[in-house]
């Protein structure tokens, strides 16, 4: 591929697979109730071309989150970052001096999920490498997600347990924010997990989230009787046999349980307490629960998740965005490139040696971060030897 044009080959690939993916080239309209719909008018993405005059070698570490350059690298274009009648789809090709380039992209979240963009990266892929058709041909089906003819809300979803008094104090600190991104890799693992019992049954990310549960409630200074919330999004798909939904189903699947507790209880109980919270979520992964949910989102027209103190953490490690390859080989880094407030995802990295981890951007205030930052050192990176934080913004 050498010499070869990445944002002309990619231009290229796009118009080829909005064909299979049309939709992404409408607008949404709303209907009653707040429904929204896809008006397939053909008006197109948005693509962007750039140049950037120098090594792509230069950014360094800087490429991974918080990415300090991404208002350069992704253009937020005026006028198209609404929900209603905006392109569903930006895209940007940004050249560096070397020969190297960055692949921007930015959706309406309401179109897909995490997997439904694994789709359309994928096909892009194929389609620019020759294939003439995607190897998973796009299911839109909506009405796989359909709410019941007679809504009921029949579960608890305390994502949504809005408390006022704690709303306006997260927003009064939200434009205050900063970023660190924290890695973990086995070493740091290894210490997290000998603060659990060998037996506590759960995955390394949900200790993971246990843990950083824990110690952001720890710097934000919390009342004890405070209520924090813990939002931990799950993929739906092949979990439920009455929701088995197709391959090629690329709208959005997952659901958000939501544990709480006291902030004096979260801080002051072992890590146990709070890795039993969120085991307790595995237990909202039925059927019933997530028939809850869509006739809740029907009955109250799309309800924002809470901001009482909440964490929402989202597992992007299995979606490949750093293994896409569009011809020129896997790229040197792939994945959300910031946290977004109250929300953190978290990413698969290398750091310098060479080693698999998780890089997870944290967003705190300034007090409240370096409060966070010698939490977490003092309860594992003071133990290994070249841990580190990442970033910075």
């Amino acid at each position: 591929m050498e010499g070869k044009d990445p944002a002309k080959i990619i231009k290229d690939g796009l118009s080829k697979t909005l064909v299979f993916y049309y939709p992404l080239a409408g607008r949404l309209i709303e209907g009653p109730n707040k429904k929204l719909m896809v008006n397939c008018n053909g008006e197109g993405i948005l693509f962007i071309e750039a140049d950037a005059n120098v090594e792509l070698d230069r950014l360094g570490d800087s490429i991974k989150p918080p990415c300090p350059y991404l208002d350069l690298l992704l253009h937020n274009v005026p006028g198209s970052d609404g929900i209603i009648g905006c392109p569903l789809l930006l895209i940007q090709v940004t050249r560096f001096r070397c020969g190297g380039f960055a692949f921007g992209f930015r959706l309406n979240h309401t179109m897909m999920d995490a997997y439904g963009i694994k789709m359309f990266l994928n096909a892009l892929s194929e389609l620019i490498q020759g294939a003439s058709t995607p190897s998973i041909l796009p299911v839109w089906q909506r009405d796989l997600l359909r709410a019941r003819s007679s809504p009921c809300i029949t579960c608890t979803h305390n994502e949504f347990d809005e408390q006022i008094e704690s709303k306006i104090a997260w927003e009064s600190i939200e434009d205050k924010l900063i970023q660190q991104s924290f890695f973990f890799g086995n070493t740091e693992m290894e210490v997290i997990k000998n603060q659990v019992p060998s037996n506590c049954g759960c995955t390394k990310f949900e200790l993971l989230v246990a843990f950083l549960w824990k110690c952001r409630t720890i710097a934000l200074d919390l009342h004890p009787e405070e209520i924090v919330h813990l939002t931990y999004l799950i993929n739906i798909r092949g979990k439920s046999l009455e929701f088995e939904l197709p391959p090629g189903y690329y709208g959005n699947a997952f659901i958000t349980p939501a544990a709480i507790s006291k902030a004096g209880l979260l801080c002051s109980n072992p890590l146990t307490y709070a890795v039993e919270m969120i085991k307790k979520l595995k237990d909202h992964m039925n059927e019933e629960y997530i028939k809850s949910l869509t006739d809740l989102i029907v009955i109250k027209g799309r309800p924002e998740l809470s901001k009482s103190w909440n964490f929402i953490i989202s597992d992007n490690r299995s979606f490949g965005f750093d293994k896409y390859d569009f011809g020129w080989g896997e790229p040197i880094f792939g994945g959300v490139p910031k946290a977004v407030s109250l929300i953190s995802f978290g990413v698969p990295v290398k750091n310098d040696n060479g080693e698999k981890g998780i890089l997870i951007a944290i967003s705190l205030p300034p007090l409240a971060m370096k409060k966070f930052q010698e939490v977490v050192y003092n309860l594992t990176l003071r133990n290994v030897e070249g841990a580190n934080i990442i970033s910075k913004m």
